[in-house]
């Protein structure tokens, strides 16, 4: 990074990677949409950041509470009772609703424990799970992070973006 100041969507290397990806994006004519819960909007203000970006991104949902998550994105009340709203499951749901919804060609969320509170055991802070969908169908990855709130939702931004710009740039393509 070049001395910048670093904010909460990653900083410089959160933007670069958020531009690197609508570029992919646009020589590819795809859009993009993002639902997020744990990352409040940070995601879609790093791609927004990105001058030019509305030609690629359609726009996101913040999805915090389970209703919202029911309601805006589809994902099914039994789903959230029976998995939580931090789980691959509503990860994998949350962003096939959003891509459903939207029309777009691909969609990314974002749905974990930031802290400083609501870890278990089973889930502890730092437990976040993405969810991409896309041409090639749905997939996700748990992410196990360490930082305060701060620090695991830039995390969270930054990882959502690099696992983005390495699926649109492995030449997934659409389908027909």
């Amino acid at each position: 990074m070049s001395g910048g100041p670093v904010d909460d969507a990653g900083g410089e290397a959160g933007r670069d990677l958020a531009g690197r990806a609508l570029e992919l994006l646009r020589r590819r004519g795809e859009t993009l949409a993002v639902a997020e819960s744990c990352t409040g909007g940070l995601l879609g203000g790093a791609l927004t950041a990105v001058p030019g970006s509305s030609d690629v991104f359609w726009g996101g949902v913040i999805a915090y509470a389970d209703e919202a998550k029911r309601r805006l994105l589809g994902v099914e009340g039994d789903v959230l009772a029976r998995t939580g709203a931090v789980s691959e499951t509503t990860a994998l749901a949350m962003a096939r609703g959003m891509q459903e919804r939207s029309g777009v060609d691909r969609a990314v969320s974002v749905t974990g424990i930031a802290g400083p509170g609501g870890g278990t055991p089973e889930k502890p802070v730092g437990t976040v799970w993405i969810g991409l969908a896309g041409p090639g169908g749905v997939r996700s990855e748990l992410l196990e992070l360490a930082g305060d709130r701060a620090e695991i939702r830039r995390q969270t931004v930054h990882r959502a973006l690099t696992l983005l710009v390495e699926r649109v740039g492995s030449g997934e393509r659409r389908d027909g």
